[in-house]
């Protein structure tokens, strides 16, 4: 039980340090994008590309936004990753969707991309693509010194206490936040069946 006491007690605490203002501000952005009649584009790999998928929905479904995660379709994604290489799997999507200034991206990772390392080529490459196009970019990651939350207009940083559980504490967060935000009285204006 030492184990299962320990994770929940830090995950309490990790709870307590997340940066509630900076989500607020998130709300606040989002509800401008939804007024301007903008995309949201939810990107993440691995689980949080099913916390991508996941959150699509809540967004559409109860904010009313209209919102899209590429790697809902495996046929394009592995095309793309075939054809083109893992690394343009997101900034090509956003292309093809003719990103504009109304839209944003919303990042789902751990560690948020990393040049030196080769990690997460993808998310640097759609941050990059975002930007030409003016896009806003927003991230809730598990990492400060990634290439996401340096790179984003608003990143929700989750203050991972045990650095040893950062990713399954990373990607229950992002689930946690996401919750938050579709739930918040600005942004929700449909309800949930119960």
């Amino acid at each position: 039980m030492d184990f299962i006491t320990d994770y929940f007690s830090k995950f309490s605490k990790d709870c307590l340090n997340i940066p509630y203002a900076k989500i607020k501000t998130l709300v606040e952005e989002l509800k401008k994008l939804r007024e301007n009649n903008g995309r949201l584009f939810i990107l993440g790999v691995g689980g949080s590309a099913g916390n991508a998928s996941h959150a699509v929905n809540d967004f559409r479904k109860l904010c009313n936004i209209e919102t899209y995660a590429p790697t809902d379709n495996v046929s394009e994604l592995t095309a793309r990753t075939n054809d083109e290489g893992f690394e343009t799997i997101f900034s090509e999507y956003i292309k093809t969707s003719r990103g504009c200034k109304n839209d944003a991206i919303l990042i789902f990772s751990v560690g948020g991309g990393n040049i030196e390392k080769n990690v997460s080529i993808n998310l640097i490459n759609a941050i990059k693509e975002s930007r030409n196009r003016k896009m806003q970019v927003y991230s809730i990651v598990g990492m400060s010194e990634g290439y996401a939350a340096k790179n984003s207009d608003i990143s929700v940083v989750i203050p991972v206490i045990n650095k040893n559980l950062i990713t399954p504490i990373s990607e229950a967060f992002q689930a946690v936040i996401w919750h938050c935000i579709v739930s918040h009285p600005d942004l929700a204006v449909n309800s949930t069946k119960w």
